[in-house]
């Protein structure tokens, strides 16, 4: 179980958040992205179990299709919303914002659906039996993931609407102003036999001041303190991933981002003493997370003065 003490805040942090330092532990280098090539394993030949606090650069389905069945507690991702589909990336007169334009978030419906399906099932394979999965998403993508996991009859635990008090003005001014994301949150079984998931409910009322957690989270969009190492057009703040952290895992669980982006679950992870692992195709922001989670680390972990 995770301790109060694992969390105990300290003034300079903002309410809910983790504070980082820990001077128990010496410094550990992070390890440097492995690269994971096109699938290799031979036929019928056993999986394998990945390497904890490792992010491995490659394909998500490829990678996990080489990983050993149950071997994760939790799985927390933030897959492609498919937000660029159909257009190029839009921006506003009054801010250096632009939405999302990436290649890596371009699918037509019916590639998006296949995609969606192909690496839920190797996800719901590698995470344990009743084991957490939070995915987050948009209207945009959220509609036919939870259709998908409704075909694969996993249990649906919550919906949290994720609002974002400093969202970016919306730039058609043709529909209200998009503040809010959604994390869908699946227990890794049936409906009927789902039981026993983590939720360190205690833990979740003391962050809500005593009262019982609502599944409606008002949390700024990431801090610029938060990118200083380089961007990713769809980063999470620490002050989220943290709080799903705290719900729904342990210390000394084995926690996987399956699209690891800038690697804000696996600073998360690393903070709270999760064994994390990380699966991002993209070299630039394999890169980003291991400055992230390394100069935390080394920051962290120095000696106060």
């Amino acid at each position: 179980m995770v301790t109060m003490v694992a969390f105990k805040q300290r003034k300079e942090w903002q309410p809910g958040e983790v504070d980082p330092l820990d001077l128990t532990k010496s410094y550990e280098p992070v390890a440097e992205p492995v690269r994971q090539g096109r699938l290799t394993r031979a036929p019928g030949a056993d999986k394998i179990a990945p390497l904890p606090n490792q992010l491995y650069q490659g394909d998500t389905v490829e990678t996990l299709n080489q990983w050993e069945d149950k071997y994760f507690h939790a799985t927390i991702t933030d897959p492609p919303y498919n937000i660029a589909r159909d257009r190029k990336g839009l921006s506003w007169a009054f801010s250096s914002h632009v939405t999302i334009e990436n290649e890596w978030d371009r699918y037509s419906s019916p590639e998006y659906e296949v995609f969606t399906a192909a690496w839920l099932k190797e996800v719901c394979r590698v995470t344990k039996e009743n084991g957490n999965i939070f995915i987050f998403g948009s209207y945009h993508n959220i509609y036919t993931i939870g259709a998908i996991a409704a075909r694969m009859d996993l249990r649906v635990i919550n919906s949290i609407i994720w609002t974002k008090p400093n969202a970016q003005p919306n730039i058609t001014c043709r529909m209200l102003t998009e503040s809010t994301e959604q994390i869908l949150w699946l227990c890794n079984n049936t409906n009927k036999k789902a039981k026993n998931w983590t939720f360190n409910y205690d833990i979740m009322k003391q962050l809500n001041g005593g009262k019982q957690m609502r599944n409606y989270w008002e949390i700024p969009l990431t801090p610029q303190r938060e990118r200083v190492h380089g961007k990713h057009p769809s980063q999470k703040p620490l002050k989220l991933m943290e709080r799903l952290m705290l719900c729904g895992t342990n210390q000394g669980d084995r926690v996987l981002d399956c699209f690891a982006g800038s690697g804000s679950t696996l600073l998360a992870a690393d903070r709270l003493d999760r064994k994390w692992v990380g699966i991002e195709r993209d070299t630039e922001y394999c890169a980003i997370s291991h400055r992230r989670i390394d100069d935390e680390r080394r920051q962290r972990r120095l000696p106060l003065r």
